[in-house]
């Protein structure tokens, strides 16, 4: 099984390429210590799992995952950082890596992840998968509004009407109309009047907008 290292700490590449070496299956074919040779390294070599930091110099982590699976759609990315939060977990998770592990994992659970990986499946650490579940959870309908419906629905709360939003947003009587059915849609309320409510009790808008 051959693996790509990328992380631009030169004690980490050495430690994980130690180990991973010992291993009768792997062997670390190549390291990058930047994004941007990572990216080079992973679309010339082809490896079979590509083991990826993300804050890096030139490019992030999350950027180079970006840009290897732009081009080769079927890269086995495990992301290894010291990180976990949403910011970072979801981009990469978004575009299509099938790991995330934290640099405090154990050795063999890094080996296990690998193995998993490379048969297709994920490999999500049990502290970061704790944490998408608990944010899958905790998420509002409101979180599925989209920036312009936000914007309806603060002139919502002004108490203007649907002419007033078109004029005042500066488009048509129809998509205001939309947004509207929308907003009442994802906020699974029937009338505009409880969508202003439930506006104010998640304090998507404040009493200056009344």
């Amino acid at each position: 099984m051959k693996i790509l290292l990328v992380d631009d700490h030169e004690m980490v590449r050495l430690g994980l390429k130690s180990y991973l070496n010992l291993q009768p299956d792997m062997e670390v074919v190549a390291e990058a210590s930047n994004g941007i040779e990572g990216v080079e390294l992973a679309l010339k070599l082809r490896p079979d799992v590509i083991i990826m930091d993300i804050v890096m110099p030139e490019m992030t982590g999350i950027e180079a995952t970006l840009a290897i699976l732009k081009e080769w759609k079927s890269a086995k990315i495990i992301i290894l950082t010291s990180y976990l939060d949403n910011e970072k977990i979801y981009p990469v998770l978004d575009a299509g890596a099938k790991g995330y592990l934290l640099k405090t994992s154990a050795a063999h659970e890094i080996v296990k992840a690998i193995h998993k990986v490379e048969k297709g499946e994920l490999a999500i650490e049990t502290e970061v998968d704790e944490r998408i579940q608990h944010h899958r959870n905790h998420v509002e309908l409101h979180d599925d509004l989209t920036a312009r419906e936000r914007d309806v629905l603060a002139l919502i709360a002004r108490g203007y009407e649907n002419q007033r939003i078109a004029d005042e947003l500066f488009i048509s009587l129809k998509t205001v109309k939309t947004h509207v059915s929308n907003i009442l849609g994802k906020l699974q309320v029937s009338d505009r009047t409880q969508a202003v409510v439930y506006a104010f009790r998640h304090h998507l808008v404040s009493q200056d907008d009344q």
